[in-house]
């Protein structure tokens, strides 16, 4: 930030703060209900308290932040209705990256498989945080097969609304590892160019995980903030594993 240099980059400093903020929502550093504090933020990231705002109004804006009279910002507590209508933005744009995969030019599609690897390396490390981050990112280099810049910012977002549902997740490890491997194997599907199998295993793959995080956003929502912590000690969930081809989905 502080090498931004002349008008036009002060102009786009917004923009810069609006990316790492929602970089580190991506990443799990800023997880549902950390307050944003205006003074401190700037003065971390060396910009003015008036381009900070500017950067959360976008953030609110895209549905990652919340904004209160008196109470100031934080990070949003995602509902039912946000998880369902992003699993709605989901299924369009990755089903329809499959499709379009085999005009996908190669980059792209060494791009997506790289992805695959860093997760399978946090998954080793067990570095839980990295893992959710490395899927995400698998998903997102999935959508830039369709080649659209429209499409990649938007989901973009996408992907930070995602990791603030499954933030509610009591055990990120048991939640998180078995979905890699069904990554891997969509990953494989579509360089293989089977493209009808991977449509399928991505279908169920998203029919999987949208249950079982809806299920988890409805217990959190009913819970008492001293109740979450307590289950979040003692509750783990695991996804189903297939077993054939043709049966295997993802979240």
């Amino acid at each position: 930030m502080s090498t931004l240099n002349g008008a036009a980059a002060a102009a786009g400093r917004p923009v810069l703060v609006t990316d790492v903020l929602r970089e580190r929502i991506v990443e799990g550093e800023l997880p549902p209900g950390t307050p944003l504090r205006d003074v401190a933020l700037s003065a971390e990231l060396g910009v003015s308290r008036n381009t900070l705002r500017e950067a959360l109004r976008t953030l609110h804006d895209e549905g990652l932040v919340v904004q209160q009279l008196h109470k100031g910002t934080a990070v949003k507590t995602l509902a039912a209705e946000d998880v369902t209508d992003i699993y709605l933005a989901r299924r369009t744009l990755e089903l329809g990256a499959v499709d379009a995969s085999p005009l996908a030019p190669e980059p792209l599609l060494d791009a997506m498989e790289a992805k695959v690897a860093a997760a399978e390396l946090a998954v080793d490390a067990e570095a839980w945080d990295k893992v959710g981050t490395a899927s995400l990112r698998f998903h997102q280099s999935l959508v830039a097969l369709l080649g659209s810049a429209r499409l990649d910012g938007f989901f973009r977002v996408t992907i930070a609304q995602l990791r603030l549902a499954f933030a509610v997740m009591a055990d990120q490890g048991a939640f998180q590892a078995p979905w890699v491997a069904r990554d891997r194997e969509i990953c494989d599907l579509i360089r293989g160019g089977r493209r009808m199998d991977a449509t399928a295993a991505l279908r169920l793959y998203l029919d999987e995980s949208e249950r079982m995080v809806l299920d988890a956003v409805r217990a959190s929502s009913r819970t008492t903030p001293t109740t979450r912590t307590r289950t979040a000690r003692t509750t783990s969930t695991t996804p189903t594993t297939p077993t054939t081809t043709a049966a295997k989905g993802k979240r």
